[in-house]
């Protein structure tokens, strides 16, 4: 057998069927000539105490010298005379590097299997588009800025808390210029901040045990912060400002979407998303009730106030659009002008400090004032606590239906009327 080397592995021409040519100084070195006269250099051996051969690819000519790969070659076969098993060894370094993964780099994975519905979220469904660009956002502006350089792998309890810390001091916040259409990316910490974010973190180390690169979520068991949840609520006087700005908001022409849209979140206590994606397939009028098929907790069903209803039969309706509040330049997509609309009637109204969702946590408020049970407020406004509202509103949903009635009557009267705190 000759000496494997440079000018050898040149002269080598192909034949129909690839061949072996051995090396005459270290046992197991070879060079495998391909029909297509590709030339790849391995090592061979058997590992002490077993019967099956094992080899390693040590590179292809071209890429990898003769001597270069005799080298290697030389000190594999060393570990071998030592007891040791070189392609065992490599295989363990490849797992460890796999498990490498920097957090950064495992969100995206992460992000990516959410694409394809792979992740479910509370609802037990694949999370929704609007979901994911939340997660987006809390990904890219808290966890990789903190954590993203470090290995999935070597996430510690230590380094979770610190991200919560770091979150809730606004170390991640900002305020900067950017290319979007309000010209300024705003980025806040706060408690409320890091606890959100955190739980999208546990999601994304559940993953990480669940893809096999770690044994246990470091993320359980870590203290969150205990921070108050916004419990702003109109009083009789704010709601008879806000019915006088939506009076406001009528006389200067401002979209009927917006109008429309306020008052229903006013008289319903569903949620933004509830009545801007709101189809009219999804309205009941002979059993006055929403059939949400896709609300944040998964189906949903609404008992809804006649007041409630008597907007919806009044509402501007077109065969061209199935949204119940279709856009105001493509009538075929949902209105997408709320948040600007919401400032305006909020601007009319004299009020200050509240958000769309002040409306439903009022609403559940005056179902409170009214006397009315958790559970049936629940229902009302289709809390995931519970998870009962549609089978609620079968079983009872005389009761509820009353209550619905009551309730945004209650409301109306406020937004109408004058009223003493």
């Amino acid at each position: 057998m000759p000496k494997i080397n440079k000018t050898l592995v040149d002269s080598l021409t192909s034949t129909e069927k690839d061949f072996v040519l051995w090396d005459d100084e270290v046992k197991g070195f070879g060079v495998r000539v391909w029909p297509s006269e590709k030339r790849t250099f391995f090592f061979q051996y058997r590992p002490r105490g077993f019967r099956q051969i094992k080899k390693i690819t040590l590179g292809h000519h071209g890429k990898v010298t003769a001597e270069e790969a005799r080298r290697q070659a030389k000190t594999y076969a060393g570990q071998v005379s030592a007891g040791g098993d070189p392609a065992a060894d490599i295989a363990m370094k490849q797992k460890e590097k796999a498990q490498q993964v920097l957090l950064a780099d495992f969100c995206d994975r992460y992000l990516e299997a959410a694409d394809k519905g792979l992740i479910l979220g509370r609802s037990g469904k694949p999370k929704k588009e609007s979901t994911l660009k939340i997660d987006r956002g809390r990904v890219a502006q808290h966890i990789k800025p903190l954590l993203g350089k470090i290995s999935v792998k070597d996430i510690s309890q230590a380094d979770i808390s610190k991200f919560i810390k770091d979150v809730t001091v606004g170390k991640t916040a900002k305020d900067v210029e950017s290319g979007n259409l309000r010209g300024r990316t705003v980025v806040k910490g706060g408690a409320g901040t890091a606890t959100r974010t955190v739980g999208l973190l546990g999601s994304i180390m559940s993953y990480a045990v669940s893809e096999g690169l770690i044994a246990y979520n470091p993320v359980t068991g870590v203290k969150k912060p205990a921070y108050v949840k916004r419990t702003t609520r109109l009083t009789k006087k704010e709601y008879l400002k806000l019915g006088n700005g939506l009076e406001k908001s009528e006389w200067e022409g401002d979209t009927y979407q917006a109008i429309l849209a306020v008052r229903l979140f006013a008289l319903t206590g569903c949620r933004k998303a509830e009545i801007i994606n709101l189809k009219w397939d999804e309205v009941d009028f002979t059993n006055r009730c929403l059939r949400l098929g896709d609300s944040k907790t998964g189906e949903s069903v609404r008992p809804l106030g006649k007041l409630a209803i008597d907007l919806l039969k009044n509402a501007p309706r077109s065969n061209e659009c199935d949204f119940v509040l279709p856009g105001a330049r493509q009538k075929t997509k949902p209105f997408g002008g709320m948040a600007r609309a919401w400032k305006r009637i909020l601007k009319r109204s004299e009020l200050t400090g509240f958000t769309i969702h002040t409306l439903r946590h009022s609403y559940a408020s005056m179902a409170g004032d009214l006397g009315y049970s958790e559970i049936t407020i629940g229902a009302l406004i289709g809390h995931a606590a519970g998870s009962v509202t549609s089978r609620y509103v079968h079983h009872l949903d005389e009761v509820l239906l009353a209550a619905a009635d009551r309730v945004s009557e209650a409301i109306d009267t406020a937004m109408s009327e004058k009223n003493d705190d």
